[in-house]
């Protein structure tokens, strides 16, 4: 029997030392492999994230340059109608345009540069940069037409037989005539539309904006003439539906006035009408107009 041993046999401890060998150069290379894959994917990565934080940054310069364009073509504006754009594009906060919003809503106007910075509390070189943009109205700072009937500000009233009525005047006569603004004279004519037409001089009092003296100037030359007939309500009998015909209860306001008369008895004066939680009485005699005690 031939027992020579062959010159490749080796020793189980070689065998299982190449074996581990095998295996760590295997996963060298895997590793190697991985690696090498891991860079090349995360190379594009990088530069594509460049290109997206440049795009940003060149889109940031545009909005700048652009806001700065559109504040230098920016027109001359009455700032008593500012916008929320208009404010961005002058650098005003939000809370100075909600001082504005907020002064107006009060029936107040900004007649000048100073009302301007009383408001908003803007001071100093900021306040030059901006009001450079401010255009007020020609009635505001006293430009009067010599052809006007109040080419000055001191005006008396006329007889009663020369006014003409004020249910009948437009908008136009009103802005020519009295050279009352023209968004003021619109709202005193639809406000007049929404009433069916107005019964008595003082309800110009309730038209949004109108100043007391520009008020006094209408009626010195203008009245009712024509005015509707008003069949008027018993307020003590008068239902929650006939109270909302009153052009000014609205659902809720009929509603409690209907029962506080249930409550505390009839009414014997319309100022009692101040003792519902609420209720002004600013408008009272506008409200004495429609109703009746008894």
């Amino acid at each position: 029997m031939n027992n020579q041993k062959s010159h490749f046999e080796l020793h189980p401890r070689f065998q299982n030392g190449i074996f581990i060998l095998a295996i760590v150069l295997f996963l060298g290379v895997v590793f190697y492999w991985w690696l090498s894959f891991y860079n090349n994917e995360r190379q594009p990565l990088k530069l594509e994230e460049i290109s997206e934080y440049q795009a940003k940054i060149d889109s940031l310069k545009q909005v700048v340059t652009t806001s700065k364009s559109k504040k230098e073509s920016l027109k001359p504006f009455n700032p008593n109608f500012i916008t929320d754009y208009k404010g961005y594009l002058l650098g005003l906060k939000l809370d100075e345009i909600d001082n504005i919003i907020k002064y107006r809503s009060e029936g107040k106007w900004i007649n000048s540069i100073a009302d301007f910075s009383e408001v908003t509390g803007i001071k100093g070189s900021r306040l030059d940069s901006i009001s450079k943009y401010f255009k007020f109205p020609e009635w505001v700072n006293q430009k009067r037409n010599t052809g006007n009937i109040t080419s000055k500000s001191n005006f008396s009233s006329i007889p009663f037989d020369k006014k003409k009525d004020l249910n009948t005047v437009t908008a136009g006569e009103l802005s020519t005539q009295l050279n009352i603004p023209d968004f003021i004279a619109e709202r005193i004519i639809n406000y007049r539309s929404s009433l069916g037409g107005y019964i008595s001089d003082i309800q110009l009092k309730d038209v949004k904006g109108l100043y007391a003296n520009t008020y006094t100037k209408i009626i010195s030359y203008y009245t009712v003439k024509t005015g509707k007939s008003i069949d008027k309500i018993n307020i003590n009998k008068a239902s929650v539906k006939q109270l909302t015909d009153i052009p000014y209860f609205d659902f809720e306001t009929a509603i409690e006035i209907n029962e506080y008369i249930k409550a505390n008895g009839e009414i014997s004066s319309f100022e009692e009408l101040g003792k519902i939680q609420g209720f002004s009485l600013e408008k009272i005699d506008r409200i004495a107009l429609y109703l009746t005690l008894k």
